[in-house]
């Protein structure tokens, strides 16, 4: 073995010079497709000799992908080009140092971020010259998730063409007046700027995969025609270590995703540090994005780097690149020519004798591929022309590119937000950028003359490209009429007797009858994570089929059951499997079509449990920002409706997480009429009105009989609650409140308060606690303000008890602090008692939950009969009977803290 080794290894041996020398004929004369056929077929001939190949490497030598003799011609004017880029820079550092002067009025800092920008400019004006198209009649327009921390950029350049006025740059983080700038991309804040929101980093990755595919599913189905557009997402190499930056690679290249773009700006710095100071963050991404499918491109080496790379002969100078880790890297650009001569190429005395006749600024002079218009507009260029994969460009550059010693490749460059006047003078002349000595402390914003070249040269590209970018659209063109209540009839009648049904199945039949609709039905999105049986959904299979860009190749195993698993290429749901984050995702690129795509949509999201808001919170909170349409639906919702599941299931503070969100309208219906009225009532908002908002619904697998709409009670189930049921009794009374299936509980405590105690009731059926607290509390506000020029404004809870008698009791499925929230808004003089589910979740049967969590009916009467005697209206003994009766354990552990 060891003599096969040496022969192996022996450079000389004669049958390695003929294979290599074979190959290389083949390469060059036959290119590289045909080599690459070869080596595929050689492999797979040894494999199947029983040769033991290797596994091939998944990282490519550390070089540009695509060679200097490969680069296309730069269609643009390099000069005019440069130009423009160093008034965006002047003007995006100008708007952050500004904004950070000393206030002696308000004092404090405003922060904002140069660094980002500065390492990414020469790629955002590579695109936004020659490669993003805007939407215009011919184009649906491409896609561009920015880098967040790179807006200042994009206000630059927005100033510069006349989109942005110096007052409002001037108010760069200054929101209040509601004429400043947001911080980072905030589609709320700047509707008809921003698209998407970046900086809560790696949910900007995450939802460009699903949204490339959104556009795949838009065009497959008939839609729209989305074959031209792509998306564009920027993203920083820190930022890669989020698990959303790459949670869904492995989908994009699944479904050949390519219509999408990534661009990791590859500056080597995290926050606070190197991303990987001991390592190579590029080859390290390289591997992952390769492994999983997708074309990758390297954008490591500028222009200056070609004539010594075409000299290295000896590969001496590529082996010192693939040496060197980051940590070097990185410190290179913190300093100088010198320091790069003595400390990369002093490595080996054959590279020190190659640069011998360069001078230190010659050396510093050598660029990296992310700030080489040429090499950039290279890489952009193939990949807008790959096909059948995603591409993902690995671009190296500085962080604080240009920003000099104070500021560029520094640990604290992130932070940097002020600048001496030395510095500012130090960019002045870097840019040249017309500002004399005596106006630099004011650190002026600069714009030409509408008429000199640069700012004809900057006009005519983007009109080229059809428009701004980037630019967002408000409202959909179309207008899509919302079907009548009547259309939902079926769930507005009583339940047939013995017949009992969950509020999800009464969501089934409320989807299946608006997927029957011939103007909205198409616009429907049905989106599961993999739980169509337990929703009672698997019937959508067969009758509207599961979106799979490659049909069916397969039989399913059920296809002889009349609800058969059924994949097509057109088909209209999205089967995300066991996979929240994506499906929300999904979600939100449906849900915000209106605006990306010119398209209504109508989604549905519906999750199991608590892996919907706690799961996805932040998406859910990017979804507000973005001003997304739709429903949300918490299905098998509440801590005690879900038998035997426990700690992890049981929902018991989704509506808690929901409420956070101000354009996120929550309810908890417990009726199929109720349910109806809601989602009509949602699709007008959102649909036909074409209003911001999106709603969470909860519902729930408890079968029981439904009673139907009372003509008349729509408003009031919309406003938030409703009267459901009066009982009488002696001359005392209470009044019962619940939502959910809880709501149940709470008739079945009012029949025991009439027949145990002779107290009478009035039964309410909150459908959102949430919703009546933000009536209240704009009542509130409006009192405060106006309240000496107009009449009080009653809140809408306080206006419903007013006629009525006796302290207020609620119970509900979720923390006592849902119910909670009303408790300001109820009559002052009436006692309140809020029971909820606090406490981790258990396993077991629902009455014996809902008996440990404490809010059964046993408990409601519990809690009304205490209520009537700090009302001063009960014997204070009779709670105690009411223990005894009922079986309840005072020494039992509080399930809130048990």
């Amino acid at each position: 073995m060891d003599n096969e080794n040496s022969h192996r290894q022996d450079a000389n041996d004669q049958d390695l010079k003929d294979w290599l020398d074979s190959f290389a004929s083949v390469t060059t004369h036959e290119g590289s497709g045909r080599a690459h056929y070869l080596l595929e077929r050689l492999i797979d001939q040894a494999r199947r000799s029983g040769v033991a190949v290797p596994r091939a490497d998944v990282t490519t030598p550390y070089q540009n992908t695509i060679p200097t003799g490969a680069e296309p011609a730069y269609p643009g004017d390099a000069a005019l080009e440069k130009r423009i880029r160093a008034l965006v820079r002047w003007n995006a550092m100008a708007m952050v140092v500004r904004a950070n002067l000393e206030s002696p009025a308000d004092g404090g800092d405003l922060g904002g971020h140069l660094a980002s920008f500065a390492s990414l400019a020469t790629m955002v004006e590579c695109g936004q010259n020659h490669f993003w198209h805007a939407e215009d009649e011919s184009h649906g327009g491409d896609l561009v998730y920015f880098q967040g921390h790179t807006s200042p950029g994009m206000y630059g350049r927005a100033y510069l063409e006349g989109r942005l006025t110096e007052d409002q740059l001037n108010h760069f983080r200054q929101e209040v007046d509601g004429k400043g700038l947001s911080s980072y991309p905030h589609p709320k804040l700047m509707p008809e700027f921003w698209q998407f929101p970046t900086v809560s980093m790696g949910l900007g990755p995450l939802m460009a995969i699903y949204q490339a595919r959104f556009l795949k599913y838009l065009h497959a189905r008939g839609i729209a025609d989305t074959s031209r557009r792509k998306v564009w997402v920027f993203c920083g190499d820190g930022e890669m270590d989020e698990p959303e930056s790459l949670g869904a690679i492995a989908l994009a290249a699944r479904e050949k995703l390519d219509n999408l773009i990534f661009v990791i700006n590859c500056n080597l710095q995290r926050l606070d540090g190197p991303v990987r100071g001991n390592g190579k963050i590029i080859q390290e991404l390289e591997g992952d994005f390769r492994g999983s499918g997708w074309n990758v491109i390297k954008l490591i080496w500028g222009g200056y780097w070609d004539p010594l790379l075409a000299h290295d002969k000896e590969g001496i100078l590529r082996q010192i690149m693939e040496d060197t880790v980051d940590g070097e890297y990185q410190a290179y650009k913190a300093n100088d020519g010198k320091f790069v001569r003595e400390h990369f190429f002093g490595k080996h005395p054959k590279l020190l004798e190659a640069v011998s006749r360069m001078s230190d600024e010659d050396i510093w002079r050598l660029n990296r591929g992310g700030h080489d218009p040429h090499k950039v507009f290279a890489a952009f260029d193939a990949a807008t022309k790959h096909e059948g994969q995603p591409t993902v460009i690995l671009a190296k550059t500085i962080k604080g590119y240009g920003m000099g010693h104070v500021g560029q490749a520094k640990n604290p460059t992130h932070q940097k937000k002020k600048l001496d006047v030395e510095v500012i003078r130090d960019l002045r002349d870097r840019y040249g950028i017309p500002v004399p000595d005596d106006e630099l402390a004011e650190v002026p914003f600069c714009r030409p003359p509408a008429d000199t070249p640069e700012m004809t040269y900057l006009r005519q590209r983007r009109a080229a490209l059809g428009g701004h970018v980037p630019h967002r659209r408000a409202r959909a063109e179309e207008h899509l009429p919302a079907p009548a209540l009547e259309a939902f009839a079926s769930l507005l009648e009583p339940t047939m007797a013995g017949r009992e049904i969950s509020t999800t199945h009464a969501f089934v039949r409320f989807l299946n009858l608006l997927l029957r609709d011939k103007a909205l039905g198409p616009r429907v999105v049905p989106i599961l994570a993999d739980e169509s049986r337990t929703f009672g959904m698997e019937g959508l299979f067969r009758q509207i089929g599961i979106y799979a860009p490659e049909g069916q190749k397969y039989t399913p195993v059920d296809k002889e059951q009349v609800m058969h698993y059924r994949e097509a290429a057109d088909g209209q749901l999205l089967q995300e499997g066991i996979n929240e984050a994506g499906a929300m995702s999904s979600w939100i690129a449906a849900a915000t079509s209106y605006s990306s795509s010119n398209r209504i949509m109508i989604p549905f999201f519906i999750y199991y449990a608590m892996f919907g808001f706690q799961r996805v919170g932040d998406l859910a909170w990017a979804a507000g920002d973005m001003q997304a349409r739709g429903f949300l639906l918490g299905g098998t919702a509440g801590r005690t409706t879900m038998n035997g599941e426990g700690l992890q299931h049981e929902d018991g503070h989704s509506h808690i997480l929901a409420s956070t969100i101000p354009n996120c309208v929550a309810y908890d219906p417990t009726y199929a009429h109720e349910l109806a009225v809601i989602m009509q009532h949602g699709l007008k908002r959102m649909v036909e009105d074409q209003e911001n908002v999106y709603y969470y619904i909860t519902v729930m697998n408890e079968n029981y009989p439904h009673p139907g709409l009372t003509p008349g009670d729509e408003a009031a189930i919309i406003r938030g609650m409703y009267k459901l049921k009066s009982q009488d009794g002696g001359g005392k009374r209470v009044q019962l409140m619940g939502s959910g299936t809880i709501l149940r509980e709470v008739l079945a405590a009012q029949a025991l308060l009439q027949e145990d105690w002779d107290i009478g009731s009035d039964v309410w059926s909150v459908t959102s606690f949430t919703e009546l607290r933000r009536d209240g509390l704009d009542a509130e506000r409006h009192n405060l303000l106006r309240g000496e020029h107009d009449a009080a404004r009653i809140p809408y809870v306080a206006e419903r008890l007013a006629a009525t008698q006796g302290p207020i009791v609620a119970s509900t499925d979720y923390m006592k602090l849902f119910a909670d929230q009303i408790r300001p808004f109820v009559p002052k003089d009436r006692a309140y008692k809020a029971l909820g589910t606090d406490g981790f979740g258990l396993s077991d049967f629902r009455a014996r939950l809902r008996g440990h969590f404490e809010i059964d009916r046993h408990f409601v009467v519990l809690a009304a009969l205490q209520a009537l005697v700090e009302d001063g209206l009960l014997d204070r003994g009779v709670p105690a009977r009411a223990i005894e009766k009922y079986g309840i354990e005072p020494e039992k552990a509080n399930p809130q803290r048990a």
